[in-house]
């Protein structure tokens, strides 16, 4: 193997699920991360199952968009059926659990609200769900690597600390969006009752006005009889 070819070899099994020319796929370490939106009806609850494994990490984090009170009961248990969290009726909420092995529920409860129904986000974050696969695996089919005077575990460590600032940005921008969406409701709820009660003032104003013109002209009107 040449070393130009050494060189391609060690930079493409860098790369995360990209296949290279000595036919070895590499793979990081990553979080996995998923987001959803949720139409929650008045008076139901949604229950989600997530499969964990044991020494991994799950974060939740949940907002409520649009909806009466922007509030929610939120609940997760382990799969034992232990109670781990227990919110009650607040409008977001984050929550980190260190798992084992089995699936862990949690729910989403509006059967305190009657009329209103509830549109709620939430993000799921999964950390050290690693496949079977060794990504470590690559290194044994890298030879010569000295000869290079490269350090493929630094060039890794660089990748991976890009990758991992990308995947924050990401959910960064993420909430961001899910922030963004909760207040443009909130200011169309209150664009529509400024608009409603600034037409019941006009009513009113209209109505005090035909009536103040009413009883000014009948002081003016001469209601007696003239005999000639």
């Amino acid at each position: 193997m040449t070393p130009v070819r050494r060189f391609l070899c060690a930079w493409l099994v860098s790369l995360p699920l990209a296949w290279d020319s000595c036919g070895v796929q590499a793979a990081f370490s990553q979080a996995m991360d998923s987001d959803f939106t949720l139409n929650l009806p008045a008076g139901r609850k949604e229950c989600f199952y997530q499969t964990m494994k044991r020494d991994a990490s799950m974060e939740i984090e949940y907002q409520v968009l649009d909806g009466a009170g922007l509030d929610v009961d939120f609940s997760i248990f382990s799969p034992s059926g232990q109670l781990l969290f227990n919110d009650q009726r607040k409008s977001d909420g984050v929550h980190t659990v260190e798992t084992e092995d089995g699936d862990y529920m949690f729910c989403f409860d509006n059967t305190f609200s009657t009329v209103s129904d509830k549109l709620v986000f939430f993000e799921l974050i999964l950390d050290n769900m690693d496949t079977d696969e060794d990504p470590e695996n690559w290194k044994e089919y890298v030879h010569g690597i000295d000869t290079l005077d490269m350090k493929l575990e630094d060039i890794m460590d660089t990748i991976n600390n890009v990758k991992a600032r990308l995947s924050k940005s990401v959910q960064i921008q993420t909430l961001l969006r899910a922030f963004e969406a909760r207040d443009r409701n909130i200011q169309e709820s209150n664009f529509e009752r400024v608009n409603f009660w600034s037409v019941v003032n006009l009513v009113v104003m209209v109505m005090v006005s035909g009536v103040q013109v009413y009883l000014v002209r009948s002081l003016f009107e001469d209601k007696k009889k003239i005999r000639t």
